[in-house]
């Protein structure tokens, strides 16, 4: 994977920390945290074409465009 970060929640102000780290990780990287398409897709249990398929569920979000790109990256040829 790409790392991992522990982020305490505790408290009001922890959880909105949280949630800040997560949104500016994942716009300054254009990666998405916790995206199991994508998760399923790198250790084998999918192929690019069924990842695509996923996506294409959800194109009309942000995040079923991002799995759409990460399947056509991996050789999705839909």
């Amino acid at each position: 994977g790409r790392g991992f970060a522990w982020l305490d929640t505790g408290t009001h102000d922890s959880l909105l920390a949280a949630g800040q780290f997560v949104q500016v990780l994942e716009h300054r990287q254009g990666v998405r945290i916790a995206c199991l398409e994508e998760i399923a897709l790198r250790m084998g249990y999918i192929d690019a074409d069924a990842c695509f398929a996923l996506g294409a569920k959800l194109a009309k979000s942000g995040y079923g465009e991002y799995v759409m790109e990460v399947a056509r990256s991996a050789g999705a040829t839909g």
